[in-house]
């Protein structure tokens, strides 16, 4: 798993050919062919089409080769749309089966992808290749990118581990399962080193960039971690360099794999929070120690043997005492190089990175020391002496060296190990040791040395990760540990193994289960959720169940305490406890292979219990632990520290009876964890002081530390598979690859997957690809997404369990899609013929009608040619042709087709007129309305303006406060800096003394450490020297004191030799009786050991059935309280949880709403292309229609409104802006005109290119498919030749060897059947009194099942008894669920009753079988020997009818017993789902409780809201019809001043007329003198008579002000204080409502509740008895089964005879067999040898035919790059191509010697296979025959011991079924009193609840009647308003009417005075004007005011908060212009 060093593209291994992928070729023949999978021997499964259904079988046509099959329906396998190849997720697929998932793995990693999710797996196959996807660049494309935004990788699944922990907070881990070899290493070390790269800290990243890391292939060390280039921090650097270490020490080479891991690991990274890393942690698990001391074949020890041998100088070669490779026996098979690798750069590279570590030089040396002590080991001999079984050892070199290297004494050591001392009693005894102990104690010391080593390797490596600077916020942790383990032989490892991936399966699957349920929660869909973590508890209660029965776990250690405890033993108990267990099975291989099966979830695994007990003990020997605790050595004494703790405690060995036993000598455990604390198993796990902790207990406690680790992360699984076993690239074996699958749980995810909806699609993306199928459902127009997608599903008319439909994506099943596909597809081709069918008929025709035109133009030229040809010669013809110009005639019709054209264009013309007049007048009618529209928001805008004013008035006043406020806050808050800046200034000085005092720190721990290292080595010199001066003093003093000795010792021998003559003969009487005693003595205590182990074992027994007996009672209690805590419990875990779910969802839903925006703008991204024309022809269309527009406008405003200044404004603003739109319009039209032909161009270049590639794709396939015809022809001829030849060949042999077996078989059975006639008469007599025996037991079982079923039949009557009483009575929820619990388990219990009986009857009648098989057998040979011997051939065929009969029978009775099978399952499911009915319907009720109350408040919101809007409502009528009046008298004012001004006009021209007549008549000017006067006069008389009436109507104009004033306040302050008094008492009624509301509510849910409990309660009675009586059937189908059986066991019978001719024929033949099989094995090898000489070519000429075509695509390539100079290069062309011709030649040699060497490699292929074939044949039939004969022997021998076993079982079983029925009855009994008494009590509740309900109605009806009060007092008051209003009106309509009598400008003065405060000054300037004689002048410069303030204005419906902005700007800007 590695990257390559070469500048390939990486992302040819990351990203998917989307091209390729959606070929539209592809999915047509999906399509047409109807193409699944169907199961093979060869590929695991393979393509083919479906041709032809019959029945429950299909015939299928292989895709490969197109032969026939015919294939089981439920054998196939649905194949997926060619849209989901190489798809990324294999969630997403449609068809969940192996068999996609197969491929779809398999496509890609054929394409260089090898990583590919599957949910939340990341599955990773090993590619056996560098490929160059782990550089820096690949890092940082993954740097910062969601998982779903970039390809599978593993550095995809770190980056989303450290976004997660860094976003939420929360831990993670990453767990990397798989096999050996798989590539889990190599997946860690990239996760570390990913992480090491994004969190490495900043002072590490300044100054070193990261270059790309090229690592290398299938597990290597990670020695370029940061050899290379690479620099990150210095933690970051240690991180990486602990992986080297780990693995030198931890890994070595297997025959799957170079560098395997042999443990588990467990590497926790912290980080801060702010995430960069600021620790480490590695914890480890399972080290395969005895891989120290031995080895299989091909195979390596640790690598750290191997690099110390090959890469320790010699200095240290000397120190270490190292000798060569083969000098050590733990070294099996000596020096094992590893291909690419060298042991002595590997020792350099882990030494460096130990420095790295900041290990020192001593701690090196120490450890080294060790690892050579370790084989040492190995090396020690040890012989048994002649006279006895002690071990001595010959030879003690060794155990020098050995006790040199460790410290301790030669002669100590050697006296621990042969002779040690073990404890008895209170006294200490020496015992000798064997050969075999002593050996297997210095082999358990090896080991147990190096396990420490290894131990205080991590943690001396976790002490240097450790960082206390900065103190960790979270973690990532990275697990790795080996996958599921299948094999042959499978013992304590793989079982421990097997246990820690069931774990982490039920995690992955709960962790599965809670994303599946939080989807579905996210998009509302109702789906009853499964905890499939649940799947798997019954295997792990099978292995860590502490009691009740015990697990596998509990009883190992149970069997360690035992003494006298054997494998056996144990092996015996597990299926004395565990028989029963659904998981637990007898092995199906044979007792020597396997003792006991368990079914895993990735299948049955046969476990081989041999020294399991030995394993899990894991013995030490005492006296060597004390020596090594206490060696000169420190190193070595630290490590064997915690082992003298375990010396002092009591040992399960440590008794006289451990003298006699061979085997081990002292058991010391495993507790050497440091800190490690008593953790609760169970009572019987809890350590005591003197307990010992077994492999198994320590094992436990650590994997459940694990898994609580992991619980309280976010997991994130990898799974890495093992391609093949051969370690070649682009190899993939299925099989291996399914089996992985399946063992990593990948299979078991596909099948959560399967319960749900897999298959999610977005509504957008739903509609656009399927709505092709549902042309009518979708009506035309905008419609939401989620209700088109509703209608197209309706008229799909699909399944609604096949669909869901969420909130933002539709959910199907498995399955689903793929049908659309096809549905979709088929509709395409449909259209498509059609569009083709009609465009085909449409040019049809128009071909038609055109030579149709052609045929009649044709005959009419015939016909005027004819006519011409006739009259040409005519005269009067020519006259007439010459004679026709001249007439004016002629010219008449001319004329008048002119006429008719000027007519049609006058009448177009009149048209085009009439249609502009229609256009003239509708623009005239718009115009006056937008006048009218225009009048209005002037009122409504003059009043915004007053508002406005007062609104600027008080925003200054709270500007000044705030402004005050604020000076006083920049006050405070400058103080508050000054103080902050000089606490930050302390703070800095603060945290530079700390620096200073950290560095001087770190220098004193430093002088320190020196210091202490020096006085170490001092007094380690002082200690030696004194001892050399003690020694040579001892020495002298020893001589001397010898030389006094010796003297003295002279002279006493003399006189000894005489009393020791006297004390030989004392104590030779003395040693006599003593020795008489002590027999005595010893015969004593054999018989008190003896009684007190039985009296032991008889106390046992009764303590456990006391013990068990009270803890069945206790546990029935407290599960009964349980249950009751737990109901209560979850009820309120469920209410507090959907409140967080609604929380939840709320949030959710708005992230969900940012994603659709996201989709949706993305897909109007896509859709845009298709609407750009669209788009222009609409803004064409608006640009005419604006334009058209304007000019309207223009010529309206020019006639209209000439005069204004604004008008003008307007017209240059309305310009403006349509100049803006122009040039908009322009520049979009520009850019999307760009975007076309950019997109045009895109696609042009995309076809060409797809067109190149496709032909490019068909040449090929056209030469490989001729070659392949061309080889299979070939390859067919040579099979038939050498077929026929074989058969030839065999046929003969066959006869000639038959002819001599029946010779020799003849002359054999005729002395054989002298012999056996007296042995079979005598075992006919035994087994006629077996028999008849046999058959008195058969009747007593059938007499026992018939009272049985009476009792059941008793039983159902008092059953139906006491549910009749109970349906009359309702319950509570607690005591139906209690009952209906305890029915089901009497259900389970009469079902496992009846299975146990169907079992014993099955063995029963298999022995019956067994015994009726001997008896004829017996019989039918006496008389087939007695007869003649020709009838042996006859007899032949009829047993192979007979045994076909047979074997057709035994398969009826197979299937039988799967429908038995299949029924009781279906009743188990049916069960659950009552269950989770039950359950499902408690949470509806719950919810439907919640959403009454949520309705409840929601109403009273909505009732509160409508009351305001109602108010509102109320006020906006005032207000518009106020309005309105303003409205229409603006309009009258308006229309009036406009006369009035016309009026003013004309009197002007008539004045100036008259002016004019006056200056022109000069002469009359003296007449006319006096008449100007005469009306001068009249003139100043009119102007004082206007003067006086203006003032008097200004008098009145005030009065009625002032009057209208007043009446407004009375009217507000009266409704006021109406409407408080309303409010006031509309609240008060509705809080009263709500009351009684909720009490109505509360009593009818009560209700509702009850009435539901009831009729589940009578629904569960019901499914019960129909349970009951299908059992009853069955138990009668039983009983007919096994009368069937009796008859077909005497027909049976008849056959067994003929089996034992067949095996006496069998040995004949076998003989022959295996003189036919040597001289196969001859020939074979002879075969294989031409074999291997042909691949050889083969491959060599593969390799030719392969260099050859590179370079011809090579010179292709260079030929068509260099198409541009032909002129420089037609000589180098011509070159080429004779070159080129030659390869071609070459390579067509090169093709006919392949072809030749195919042939004769499938020759000796078919050979080989056929001699296979013949020798499995024979081998089967004889191991067949051997297997029979073993069978009926011990069937025979097992007979009596069974029935008599089963005898007893019966009686127990009998009597526990009739107590447990009787107690079931008085518990019914009990409680049906409860019930009774809870009826009563219900009864009362009831009428309880109806007094309330009366008395509440009541309340209600009062209600009522307040509530008519009330309205009726609303009515009159609406009755006193609206008269008001009336008076109001007719008031103004009389002051109208007053100054309507009067001039028209009076009018006007009214109508402004009664707009607004806000026109008040214009009113006085009209009235000045009026006065001054003005009035033309003061109309015009209103008008343009207002004008002026519509155009500055807003519009009219201006909310109060914008009318507040608006103010606030104007303050600003008033104070921006003072500034």
């Amino acid at each position: 798993m590695s990257q390559r060093s070469g500048q390939e593209d990486p992302e040819r291994y990351l990203f998917v050919d989307r091209a390729v992928v959606y070929n539209p070729a592809a999915q047509a023949d999906w399509t047409a062919k109807r193409l699944v999978w169907i199961p093979s021997e060869r590929n695991g499964f393979e393509a083919a089409s479906v041709r032809e259904e019959r029945g429950d079988e299909v015939v299928v046509e292989l895709a490969e080769n197109g032969k026939k099959a015919v294939v089981n329906k439920d054998d196939i396998q649905k194949m997926n749309p060619p849209k989901f190849s190489k798809v990324e997720d294999m969630a997403e697929l449609t068809c969940l089966n192996e068999a996609s998932v197969l491929h779809n793995l398999k496509d890609r990693y054929y394409s260089g992808l090898i990583y590919t999710y599957s949910g939340l797996f990341c599955v990773v196959i090993n590619p056996y290749k560098n490929l160059p996807i782990y550089s820096e660049n690949i890092i940082e494309m993954y740097r910062g990118k969601k998982r779903h935004e970039m390809p599978p990788h593993i550095y995809a699944i770190s980056e989303s581990a450290y976004r997660c922990m860094l976003q939420d907070r929360e831990d993670q881990s990453i767990l990397c399962t798989g096999e050996s070899g798989a590539g889990k290493t190599e997946n860690t070390k990239k996760v570390i080193q990913y992480l090491a790269h994004v969190a490495s800290s900043h002072k590490g990243r300044k100054d070193h960039n990261i270059p790309p890391e090229s690592p290398k292939p299938v597990k290597q060390q990670a020695q370029n971690a940061v050899s290379g280039p690479l620099f990150y921090g210095e933690l970051e650097r240690q991180l990486l360099q602990a992986n080297p270490i780990l693995e030198s020490f931890g890994n070595a080479k297997t025959v799957k794999n170079d560098n395997s891991s042999r443990f588990g690991k467990f590497i926790r990274i912290n980080f801060d929070v702010i995430g960069y890393i600021v620790g480490a942690n590695i914890e480890t698990y399972l080290l395969e120690k005895s891989r120290a001391i031995r080895q299989a074949k091909d195979e390596r020890t640790f690598h750290i043997f191997y690099q110390l041998l090959a890469g320790a100088g010699e200095h240290l070669k000397s120190d270490l005492l190292l000798e060569g490779f083969n000098n050590y026996r733990f070294l099996s098979n000596g020096n094992i190089p590893i291909p690419g690798q060298q042991d002595k750069d590997n020792f350099q590279e882990t030494m460096e990175a130990m420095h790295i570590m900041s290990f020192g030089h001593e701690e090196i040396l120490a450890m080294l020391k060790v690892v050579s002590s370790v084989l040492q080991f190995g090396n020690i001999n040890f012989k048994k002496e002649r006279n006895s079984d002690q071990a001595s050892m010959p030879d003690n070199t060794a155990a020098q060296k050995l006790c040199h290297l460790l410290g301790l004494n030669v002669m100590e050591f050697t006296r621990a190990i042969l002779s040690p001392r073990i404890k008895v009693g209170r006294d200490y005894v020496q015992k000798a040791q064997t050969k075999e102990q002593a050996d297997f104690a210095v082999e358990a010391l090896a080991k147990a040395t190096y396990e420490r080593l290894f131990r205080w390797l991590v943690h001396r490596i976790n002490k240097a990760l450790d960082r206390t600077k900065r103190q960790g916020a979270s973690f990532i942790g990275i697990l790795d540990i080996a996958g599921f383990e299948i094999f042959q032989l499978n013992s304590f490892e793989q079982m421990c193994i097997n246990y820690t991936n069931e774990k982490l399966q039920q995690l992955f699957n709960h962790t599965m289960f809670i994303l599946e349920q939080e989807e579905y929660q996210r998009e509302g869909i109702e789906w009853s959720f499964i905890d499939f973590g649940l799947d798997l508890q019954p295997c792990i209660d099978l292995i860590e169940r502490p009691a009740n029965p015990p697990g596998v776990l509990a009883l190992l250690d149970e069997e360690c305490w035992f003494p006298k405890a054997t494998d056996k033993t144990f092996v015996d108990k597990l299926i004395q406890e565990q028989g029963t267990h659904t998981k637990f099975q007898k092995p199906r291989q044979l007792k020597d292979k396997a003792d006991f099966c368990i079914i895993h979830y990735a299948g049955k695994v046969d476990y081989k219990a041999d020294e399991w007990l030995m394993k899990n003990m894991d013995p030490l020997n005492d006296n060597v632990a004390t020596l090594l605790h206490q060696s000169t050595d420190k190193f070595v004494a630290e490590l064997w520290k915690d082992e003298i703790q375990n010396i002092q405690r009591a040992s399960f060995y440590d008794n006289v009876t451990s003298l006699d036993d061979p085997a081990v000598d002292r058991i010391v455990g495993l507790d050497q964890v440091a800190g490690m604390n008593e953790t609760a198993f169970g009572a019987t796990y809890k350590t005591k002081k003197g307990m010992f902790r077994t492999v198994g207990q320590l094992y436990k406690e650590s994997l459940t530390k694990l898994m609580a680790t992991l619980r309280n992360t976010n997991p994130n699984f990898v799974r890495c598979i093992i391609p093949n076993h051969e370690k070649r690239a682009g190899k993939l074996e299925p099989h291996l690859v399914l089996d992985q699958l399946r063992c990593n749980g990948v299979l078991e995810g596909i099948r959560i997957c399967r319960q749900g909806f897999p298959n999610r699609i977005v509504f957008q993306e739903f509609r656009q690809r399927y709505e092709i199928l549902t042309p009518n459902a979708i009506p035309k127009g905008f419609m939401d997404g989620k209700q088109a997608c509703e209608r197209m599903i309706q008229a799909l008319e699909l399944d609604p369990n096949l669909f869901r439909i969420g909130q933002s994506k539709i959910f199907f099943r498995t399955g689903v899609l793929a049908h659309l596909e096809e549905e979709r597809d088929l509709k395409i081709t449909d259209i498509i013929i059609y569009f083709q069918s009609v465009c085909r008929g449409y040019l049809a025709r128009k071909a038609f009608a055109k030579k149709q035109q052609q045929l009649s133009a044709l005959k009419v030229l015939q016909r005027n040619c004819a006519a011409y040809l006739k009259l040409r010669h005519w005269q009067w013809w020519r006259l007439f042709t010459k004679v026709k110009p001249l007439l004016q005639v002629t010219r008449q019709e001319e004329e008048l087709q002119a006429k008719d054209e000027e007519l049609v264009k006058v009448k177009e013309r009149q048209l085009k007129v009439e249609n502009e007049l229609v256009e003239m007048e509708r623009k005239h009618q718009q115009l006056i309305e937008e006048k009218n529209i225009l009048a209005e928001q002037l009122h409504a805008e003059t009043e915004l303006f007053a508002e406005a004013e007062e609104m600027r008035v008080r925003l200054l006043s709270r500007k000044q406060e705030l402004e005050e406020i604020l000076h006083d806050l920049e006050s405070r808050v400058e103080e508050e800096e000054e103080r902050n800046q000089s606490l930050q200034n302390e703070k800095k000085k603060m945290q530079s003394h700390i620096q200073d005092l950290e560095e001087q720190l770190d220098e004193e721990e430093a002088a320190r450490q020196k210091l202490q290292l020096d006085k170490v080595t001092a007094e380690a010199k002082i200690k030696k020297m004194e001892e050399d001066i003690l020694l040579l003093e001892d020495q002298n003093s020893k001589f001397l004191k010898e030389k006094k000795l010796l003297e003295d010792r002279i002279g006493e021998m003399t006189s000894q030799l005489t009393e020791e003559e006297e004390k030989a003969k004392n104590l030779g009487k003395i040693k006599n009786k003593q020795e008489m005693m002590m027999v005595d003595l010893e015969e004593r205590l054999k018989k008190e050991e003896k009684t007190r182990q039985e009296l032991e074992k008889a106390k046992r027994k009764l303590d456990a059935e006391t013990t068990d007996l009270q803890d069945q009672i206790v546990e029935l209690q407290a599960q009964i309280e349980e249950l009751k805590i737990q109901l209560s419990k979850k009820e309120e875990e469920l209410q507090a949880a959907l409140a967080r779910s609604d929380e939840e969802t709320v949030q959710k839903n708005n992230a969900l709403k940012q994603v659709r925006e996201l989709q949706a703008h993305l897909a109007e991204l896509q859709e845009d292309l298709e609407s750009e024309k669209m788009c222009r022809s609409k803004a064409e269309k608006l640009k005419r229609d604006l334009s058209e527009e304007l000019e309207a406008l223009k010529t309206e405003l020019e006639d209209t409104l000439d005069t204004t200044a604004a008008q003008q404004e307007l017209r240059s603003k309305r310009e403006q802006e349509v100049a803006e739109l122009k040039k908009a319009m322009d520049e979009e039209t520009k850019n999307h005109e760009a975007q076309f032909q950019d997109m045009r161009q895109r696609h042009a270049t995309a076809l060409e290119e797809l067109c190149e590639q496709l032909e490019q794709a068909k040449r090929f396939k056209a030469n490989l498919e001729k070659n392949k015809q061309s080889l299979e022809g070939d390859n067919k001829e040579l099979a038939c030749e050498v077929k026929g030849l074989q058969q030839a060949k065999t046929e003969s042999e066959h006869k000639r060897k038959k002819l001599e077996a029946q010779m020799t078989e003849f002359m054999a059975r005729a002395t054989e059947v002298e012999r056996t006639k007296g042995e079979l008469s005598e075992r006919s007599h035994k087994l006629q009194t077996e028999l008849d025996n046999a058959t008195s037991l058969l009747e007593e079982a059938e007499k026992k099942s018939i009272k049985l079923a009476k009792e059941v039949e008793k039983l159902n009557s008092k059953l139906q008894d006491s549910e009749e009483l109970r349906q009359e009575e309702t319950r509570q929820k607690l005591n139906l669920s209690s009952q209906i619990r305890q029915l089901e388990v009497d259900k389970n219990t009469l079902l496992e009753q009846q299975e146990e009986d169907e079992e014993a009857r099955r063995n029963l009648e298999k022995q019956l079988q067994a015994v009726h098989t001997q008896l004829f057998d017996t019989k039918k040979k006496l008389e087939e020997d007695v007869g003649s011997m020709e009838g042996l051939e006859e007899v032949k065929r009829k047993l192979l009818k007979d045994v076909e009969l047979t074997s057709q029978r035994l398969e009826e009775k197979t299937m039988a017993m799967d429908k038995m099978e299949k029924t009781k399952n279906r009743l188990q499911q049916e069960l659950d789902d009552l269950m989770v009915d039950l359950d499902h319907q408690r949470q509806i009720v719950s919810n439907l409780e919640k959403k009454q109350k949520k309705f409840d408040q929601l109403l009273a919101e909505e009732k509160t809201i409508s009351a305001r809007y109602a108010e509102e409502r109320d006020r906006a009528e005032a207000e518009a019809r106020e309005k309105e009046t303003k409205a229409l008298s603006m309009a009258r004012a308006l229309e009036e001043a406009l006369e009035a001004k016309e009026e003013l006009e004309r009197f002007n021209k008539q004045l100036r007329a008259e002016m004019e007549d006056l200056m022109s008549s000069k002469d009359d000017v003296g007449k006319n003198v006096h008449e100007l006067e005469k009306s001068k006069r009249t003139l100043e008389q009119q102007v004082e008579e206007m003067r006086t009436q203006l003032e008097e109507l200004e008098d009145e104009l005030q009065a009625t002000e002032d009057a209208k004033l007043r009446l407004e306040v009375n009217m507000q302050a009266m409704k006021a204080q109406f409407d408080r008094d309303l409010q006031s008492r509309d609240e008060q009624g509705e809080e009263k409502k709500r009351s009684l509301v909720k009490q109505v509510r509360e009593m009818e849910a009560e209700l509702e509740d009850e009435r539901k409990q009831r009729t589940l309660s009578v629904a569960a009675k019901k499914k019960l008895e129909m349970d009951l009586n299908e059992l009853e059937g069955q138990i009668e189908a039983a009983n007919k089964g096994r009368d069937e059986a009796v008859k077909q066991l005497r027909k049976l019978q008849a056959q067994m005879k003929d089996y034992q001719r067949e095996l006496e024929e069998a040995r004949a033949s076998r003989d022959e067999i295996f003189t036919q099989s040597k001289e196969n094995e001859k020939k074979l090898k002879s075969l294989e040898a031409e074999i291997l000489q042909l691949q050889e070519d083969h491959a060599a000429s593969e390799r030719a035919r392969r260099h050859a075509e590179q370079e011809r695509d090579e010179l292709a390539d260079e030929i068509s790059n260099s198409a541009s100079g032909k002129s420089s290069l037609l000589e180098e062309k011509r070159r080429l191509e004779a070159r080129i011709a030659q390869l071609e030649e070459e390579l067509e040699e090169e093709q006919g010697n392949m072809e030749l060497l195919n042939d004769r490699f499938r020759k000796t292929n078919i050979q080989v296979d056929n001699l296979n074939t013949e020798l499995a044949g024979e081998r089967s039939t004889a191991q067949k025959s051997e297997n029979a004969r073993q069978q009926m022997e011990r069937q025979n021998k097992d007979l009596k011991a069974k029935l008599a076993e089963m005898e007893g079982t019966v009686k127990l079983k009998f009597k526990a079924s009739i107590t447990a029925l009787e107690t079931k009855i008085l518990q019914l009994e009990e409680q049906l009193e409860q019930e009774a008494k809870e009826r009563a009590a219900a009864n009362k509740i009831v009428r309880r609840t109806e007094k309330k309900l009366k008395e509440v109605m009541m309340q209600v009806e009062d209600e009522r009647r307040h509530a008519d009060q009330f309205k009726e007092q609303m009515e009159k008051a609406n009755s006193r308003m609206k008269q008001l209003k009336r008076q109001l009106e007719e008031a103004e309509e009389e002051a109208t009417r007053a100054n309507a009598t009067r001039r028209k400008l009076q009018r006007e003065l009214d109508d402004a005075t009664e707009a607004s405060e806000g026109l008040t000054r214009e009113v006085s300037s009209l009235k000045n004007r009026l006065r001054r004689g003005g009035a033309v002048s003061s109309f015009s410069s209103s008008r343009s005011g207002r004008r002026n303030l519509n155009l500055d204005g807003a519009s009219g419906d201006m909310s109060d908060d914008d009318a507040d902005s608006r103010a606030g700007d104007f303050n600003e800007t008033q104070n921006a212009n003072a500034d």
